[in-house]
């Protein structure tokens, strides 16, 4: 079975700035990524459209999925999802839980990516976080749907929110994302309704490159942090062999 990995994402651009050389990277490795825009950020992240004369909700939603999958081609995304729950607030009921629960069950990830823990600028992003990691509790419970066959434990990583600080958000995972940084930036330029960030997320890159390259005795330009939530399970704390 081919290895999957899925993203789960508040609003239609946080995958692209948050994790879009993650995923370009393990795309490019023949890992099948499948991303979940649970809302377009139409209401409270498209200020750009709405200044716009005669816009309309539906309008936003339509441009903001025009973007969203652009930046999903140049990553390398398998299958984009828009379940279209709406944001400031985003509503997350029992049907979009079980829904999310039968997608973990339906394509098994090796790994999963979502928000932090708190962000208290924006409230749909906690909100993910705990959803996310219901849906992988709910779908490891031999008793839910039985006969079907449960996952196992996927990893969980949680990517960098806008202000880590006033989130509490502690990388302690850095990937190298030298060699897809070409297609993550042409990503970030496919959101156009948010072209303000562009700069933004490029330094972030930067620094996370910057930070990565003090870590390890590699050469890296470009970089992503993540926390992980649950340990890592190794054979050998040996580091093994990566481009230097």
């Amino acid at each position: 079975m081919a290895k999957t990995g899925l993203v789960v994402s508040a609003h239609s651009a946080d995958f692209v700035w948050r994790a879009g050389g993650s995923i370009a990277l393990h795309a490019e490795q023949g890992v099948a990524m499948t991303v979940v825009c649970l809302s377009y950020g139409e209401r409270g992240e498209s200020a750009k459209l709405w200044r716009q004369a005669g816009m309309t909700l539906e309008k936003v939603k339509a441009e903001r999925q025009k973007e969203a999958e652009a930046a999903a081609k140049a990553l390398g995304v398998a299958d984009i999802q828009f379940w279209d729950l709406g944001d400031y607030p985003i509503t997350l009921n029992n049907d979009s839980l079980f829904r999310l629960v039968d997608l973990y069950r339906k394509i098994h990830p090796a790994f999963v990516l979502t928000h932090s823990r708190e962000d208290p600028y924006n409230r749909d992003h906690p909100e993910v976080n705990l959803f996310a990691l219901h849906a992988r509790i709910t779908a490891q419970a031999h008793g839910h749907k039985p006969g079907e066959k449960v996952i196992g434990a996927p990893p969980v990583f949680l990517f960098e929110p806008h202000q880590p600080e006033q989130c509490r958000w502690m990388p302690n995972v850095l990937l190298d994302i030298t060699d897809v940084w070409g297609k993550k930036r042409k990503a970030i330029e496919c959101m156009a309704g948010q072209e303000h960030l562009w700069e933004y997320y490029t330094r972030v890159a930067e620094q996370r490159g910057a930070q990565a390259a003090r870590n390890s005795d590699k050469k890296i330009t470009y970089g992503e942090a993540y926390e992980a939530v649950f340990p890592h399970v190794v054979e050998t704390l040996v580091p093994s062999e990566g481009r230097r």
